[in-house]
């Protein structure tokens, strides 16, 4: 027996006893990997934390003071920890462009209130209940209303009056801010006072993104498993994109999943969807819902994440997104058009009993191969996280089990003890660690596995090992399809 050892020479002289560790042999079983979230937003001028700074957010007061109250940023991330405290959460702000071009809508006033009452006003999801008088004019109406708004910083609004109209306009520029929503009665029972009327003209108008080149460039060499972002615009997509396969890959190996959500009809949502084929990309569209996008985008990642942390292959269907108001009944996706959002590339949920939103299926945005047919290899971010799991145990596993280890072929006789490793001695390891997955319900079929795998020493680089496995990934149980065929 020939031991070897890493740090005690052999040249020793001086007595007595020399221990030293080896942690390579201390970990048994998969791993735990540590799962980092980031969050991209438009920061406002009073935030203290500057663009382009990546950093930790562990509670809802430190993202306002970090972002500016009421900021696109803070509200994404007080949404996510609201859906998900548990998650390592960083937020990488953006600022403003230069002259930017704001969102704005209007809501009109009419009528003398003839009895005392509530209007209930609401603004990206947030209820803004303004009281009314009896005999209270539009024009002071509309002044009440616009006093309330400004009053209450966490709107991504502000307000000016102008007669009986009241004028909003976005926080910030750029096209996010048109996905604001602006409505009045959304909750069962809620009336206008008696004499008065109000009109809404949607938010419209904003025009331009900033541009992310800078923010992927603050991304650096570090982790992120999960990527929240609120610009949908082309450029910002495809610049992101780049970014994000060339971390899938097999040099960088720091893959992240991005998460966004689109507002629109039915057949924007398609045309949009339809106009990408990422399967880096997921994206749930809103429909016309009280919270916008951006929002809906965070909570939709908080609320997977935290269960694909948990386990990766188990489907995420029927979880709740906490804080996420529904469409109006009547804006609501029917059955048709949740699938027909299958397959063009969107995630699909539905309202449950209790009037929460629930998932049916989170998907990726892959729909066909490089010949432009239909592919769904990459269809579940199940599968996507599943992989990326799979590649870490094994990267794992292997870095932690043979660090400064020698290559033999097969064969070779040397000491126990000695820090060899040959193409048999890792083609074990696979098994073990595939066993592993298996136990834990992530892959399936071993003897295909074990049969089809293949390990062997490079050719031309003795210094290297070459692997090829088959390796079935469990699925996930969606469907079940039962004819009953009754006799009377």
């Amino acid at each position: 027996m020939a031991v070897s050892f890493n740090t005690i020479p052999n040249t020793v002289r001086v007595p007595l006893t020399y221990v030293e560790f080896d942690n390579s042999q201390a970990i048994t079983g998969t791993p735990v990997k540590n799962n980092k979230t980031l969050v991209l937003g438009l920061r406002l001028p009073n935030g203290k934390v500057n663009a382009g700074e990546p950093t930790r957010i562990t509670r809802k007061e430190q993202a306002e003071a970090a972002f500016g109250r009421g900021s696109m940023l803070a509200e994404m991330l007080k949404a996510f920890l609201n859906a998900n405290p548990y998650s390592d959460l960083y937020a990488l702000a953006l600022d403003d462009v230069a002259e930017p071009v704001c969102a704005t809508g209007k809501i009109t006033v009419t009528g003398t209130c003839s009895a005392a009452g509530q209007i209930a006003l609401m603004i990206a999801g947030i209820s803004i209940p303004v009281s009314v008088r009896q005999n209270e004019t539009a024009t002071t109406i509309a002044n009440k209303i616009t006093a309330t708004i400004n009053a209450n910083t966490l709107l991504p609004v502000t307000a000016s009056a102008s007669g009986t109209d009241v004028v909003l306009t976005c926080r910030w520029g750029g096209i996010t801010g048109n996905d604001i929503d602006v409505r009045i009665n959304y909750y069962t029972g809620e009336i206008l006072p008696a004499g008065i009327a109000v009109d809404i003209l949607k938010m419209t108008g904003g025009a331009g993104n900033p541009n992310i080149s800078q923010a992927i460039i603050a991304l650096g060499d570090t982790w992120w498993t999960d990527i929240v972002n609120p610009f949908t615009d082309a450029d910002n997509l495809s610049l992101l994109s780049e970014e994000l396969q060339s971390r899938w890959g097999g040099i960088r190996q720091i893959d992240g999943l991005c998460w966004i959500a689109y507002r629109g009809t039915h057949a924007q949502a398609s045309t949009f969807a339809l106009s990408h084929n990422d399967y880096l990309y997921t994206c749930i569209p809103t429909n016309i819902s009280p919270e916008p996008p951006y929002i809906w985008a965070s909570v939709n990642a908080a609320v997977c994440t935290y269960a694909l942390n948990i386990d990766p292959a188990r489907p995420v269907q029927t979880l709740e997104l906490t804080g996420i108001k529904p469409p109006a009944i009547s804006d609501r996706w029917q059955w048709n058009e949740r699938n027909l959002h299958l397959f063009d590339g969107l995630s699909a949920y539905n309202v449950n009993a209790n009037g929460k939103v629930q998932l049916d299926r989170v998907i990726t945005m892959y729909r066909v191969n490089k010949y432009n047919i239909e592919d769904t290899s990459y269809l579940d971010v199940e599968t996507i996280k599943t992989l990326s799991y799979i590649r870490y145990a094994i990267r794992s596993r292997i870095t932690q089990k043979f660090p400064r280890h020698k290559l033999a072929n097969d064969g070779t006789r040397f000491g126990v003890g000695q820090p060899i490793v040959t193409p048999s001695i890792i083609r074990a390891e696979l098994i073990a660690l595939f066993t592993e997955l298996e136990n834990v319900g992530l892959v399936e079929n071993f003897d295909a596995y074990k049969e089809s795998l293949i390990v062997e020493r490079d050719a031309n680089d003795k210094n290297r090992i070459n692997v090829l496995s088959n390796d079935d990934l469990v699925n996930q149980f969606r469907i079940y399809a039962h004819s009953i065929q009754f006799l009377l």
